[in-house]
């Protein structure tokens, strides 16, 4: 079968299954069917009813405990699904001259375990240290003071496409030392590629991914050759000054540090500025006191976080809540659950950067995995949501929010917000 029309009828029959199943009241079909309109927390809070591990007919376990999310993924015996396991269809993309595309979420270091893990991680690890990420927060502060002139000016503006997104884009891109001529375009490879997490439903799906994959190793295979000739302070020169480096895994490399050092803060910016205009107390106190965006974000990470789920399977026959489990049986760890687990954190659905057992949560997973940027992310949103509300201290949503349909990845699609009185506006009035 030509693997164009072997491609369409897997991708039909996988959304046949899964649509079949979820009929049927299956927690892992329901899972994974897209929609924008979705609250997946009842859907979570009936998984935890179940049990501590529940079977599904798509072959895996699902856990809402924290206590055994935290366990499997603190634990070497654990590791991440081989990406040839991933899917069903062929999704290879191929550059001119016969290379095989990589793709950052299947072959990066993100989806290794050790010794490869390990290696390729030590890298770009040292770039993400909180005290190299302090050196980055002036510059942090004039990208968002830069951006919240631009919304000032408009008045009413898209919190996502007009604020959330260009921050982290500008600062992960400044990280790798890519021209401002060409964030628009990691913005729209990021969402294309983060787009394909879920799998792609269709064949159109499909070629948007392979041809993404075609536009960024393009531009990367030439900034990879002009950091060769010119090396500047980025990320990228580093990992070219490594001649024991793959050129794949440099590209693979390069790309993951794209989409996790946008995506994941994009949505966290929304989702921390969504919690504070529904929240009252929160705004007040946060005016109050700017220092206390770091607590809001934190308790964004908790309550909504990003990445709303992860795979793991044993490397190893292991023994998990007394049951036999084989190698390479998968576990889906639902994080967004794990976070309002009762018996971790009191009254879990609410809303409260107050509370002692803030930082308890597994947004960021946990063990090798835990999330390299998650020190960037969190200084990025904090700045962010803290410069919002310092220069827009009336701001109101302008309509309502739509968010993505992804069910792994949650966070705001669009956001229509307006400035209010701006906090300058409010100093002029003042004298």
């Amino acid at each position: 079968m030509p693997s164009q029309l072997k491609n369409t009828a897997i991708l039909a029959l996988g959304r046949g299954m899964v649509a079949v199943y979820g009929a049927l009241g299956d927690p892992g079909a329901k899972l994974f069917r897209k929609s924008s309109k979705k609250d997946p927390y009842p859907l979570y809070e009936s998984v935890r009813a179940k049990g501590e591990l529940v079977p599904t007919r798509l072959g895996l376990l699902m856990t809402a405990e924290h206590s055994i999310a935290s366990e499997v993924l603190r634990d070497p015996r654990w590791g991440i699904l081989s990406p040839s396991d991933m899917s069903m269809i062929d999704e290879t993309a191929y550059t001119a001259d016969g290379r095989v595309l990589v793709n950052p979420l299947k072959t990066s270091f993100l989806m290794r375990n050790p010794p490869d893990h390990t290696r390729l991680r030590k890298y770009v690890g040292g770039w993400f240290t909180p005290r190299a990420l302090r050196q980055q927060m002036p510059a942090i502060e004039r990208v968002i003071e830069d951006f919240l002139d631009r919304a000032e000016a408009k008045g009413t503006f898209d919190l996502v496409d007009d604020f959330a997104k260009r921050v982290p884009v500008q600062v992960i891109a400044d990280l790798l030392g890519v021209p401002s001529s060409d964030h628009e375009s990691f913005i729209r490879w990021g969402t294309a590629l983060v787009s394909s997490i879920d799998g792609v439903r269709d064949t159109r799906e499909l070629r948007l991914l392979q041809d993404t994959l075609r536009e960024f190793d393009e531009f990367l295979g030439g900034l990879v050759e002009h950091r060769r000739r010119e090396p500047g302070d980025d990320i990228v020169s580093e990992l070219v000054a490594h001649d024991d480096l793959a050129l794949d895994d440099l590209i693979a490399t390069t790309e993951l540090l794209l989409v996790a050092g946008f995506e994941t803060t994009v949505n966290l910016i929304g989702t921390a500025a969504n919690a504070v205009l529904g929240h009252p107390g929160v705004r007040e106190k946060l005016l109050a006191d700017p220092s206390y965006a770091d607590r809001v974000v934190e308790e964004a990470l908790r309550w909504d976080p990003p990445v709303q789920y992860v795979a793991r399977v044993p490397l190893e026959p292991v023994e998990l809540l007394g049951r036999r489990m084989s190698a390479g049986q998968p576990v889906m760890m639902i994080l967004a659950a794990a976070n309002r687990d009762p018996k971790v954190f009191t009254d879990p659905h609410r809303f409260d950067p107050d509370r002692e057992d803030l930082g308890k949560h597994l947004a960021f997973s946990s063990g090798i995995h835990y999330c390299l940027g998650a020190n960037l992310a969190r200084m990025e949103a904090a700045a962010a949501v803290r410069g919002l509300f310092r220069r827009f201290p009336g701001l109101r949503a302008a309509g309502p929010m739509s968010r993505r349909p992804s069910p792994t990845i949650r966070g705001a699609l669009h956001f229509p917000v307006n400035v209010g009185v701006p906090q300058r506006s409010l100093a002029v009035d003042k004298n």
